[in-house]
């Protein structure tokens, strides 16, 4: 997103958007999985797209924007699939600290229940772009191979670029006909970071919740409930 936007594409429509507003941002994604998109109303002033969701409708954005490039961001197998269990793929599986803090939030945030069971529906069931076995790094891996391949199989070679992060600026600004920027690549929003926003989002949740709560007015067996300075 980062690198899109310093070459001249943004703003850059990015996870991060739905997620900073899942109320507006969560009918219009749960639409376009029903079939009834409106990409102008999702997209708004955005010239790009990156990440989920949007790049699991790429094919369907290709045939709506028929100018548009492709870029496949691609890492190798083993990497991706280390990562992936730390961050997304724990999100929805396993058991970890962020599944169980991203299920409690299920249950006190109905918003935050639909974009899960939203996201599950997009990727993990029979028809998503992760399906099948994804219990191991290896079947994650292979997921990913597979959904790169039909990537590569779908999107015409002449508005493809299969470009990898550690290949630099030189091949994206080639393919997007820009400047190469005097700058670094960006590198940004690492797994230790996924999991700060991610875990730290569903503590918020949580403890909104818990301060929200009907307080007893006894305690334990009808004993008076200590002062809160004395608990």
């Amino acid at each position: 997103m980062f690198a899109l936007e310093s070459l001249g594409f943004g703003p850059c429509y990015h996870m991060r958007d739905l997620l900073a507003d899942l109320e507006g941002g969560l009918p219009m994604w749960e639409a376009v999985a029903e079939g009834k998109p409106d990409w102008e109303m999702i997209f708004g002033e955005a010239r790009s797209a990156v990440d989920w969701p949007a790049a699991r409708y790429y094919a369907e954005l290709m045939e709506y924007y028929p100018h548009a490039k492709i870029i496949l961001s691609e890492r190798g197998g083993a990497e991706w699939a280390r990562s992936m269990y730390q961050t997304v793929w724990g999100v929805y599986h396993g058991d970890s600290v962020l599944h169980h803090m991203c299920e409690a939030r299920g249950v006190v945030d109905s918003l935050w229940r639909r974009y899960m069971d939203l996201m599950i529906e997009m990727t993990w069931t029979d028809h998503g772009a992760l399906a099948g076995d994804t219990s191991t790094e290896e079947a994650l891996a292979l997921a990913m191979h597979r959904w790169h391949a039909e990537v590569k199989a779908t999107v015409p070679a002449d508005r493809l670029l299969v470009w990898n992060p550690a290949d630099g600026w030189e091949p994206m600004c080639e393919f997007l006909k820009v400047d190469v920027p005097a700058d670094p690549l960006p590198r940004l929003n690492d797994t230790l970071a996924f999991r700060e926003g991610i875990i730290g989002g569903a503590i918020e949740s949580v403890r909104e919740w818990w301060d929200a709560r009907e307080r007893s007015a006894s305690g334990l067996h009808g004993a008076p409930l200590a002062a809160e300075s004395e608990a």
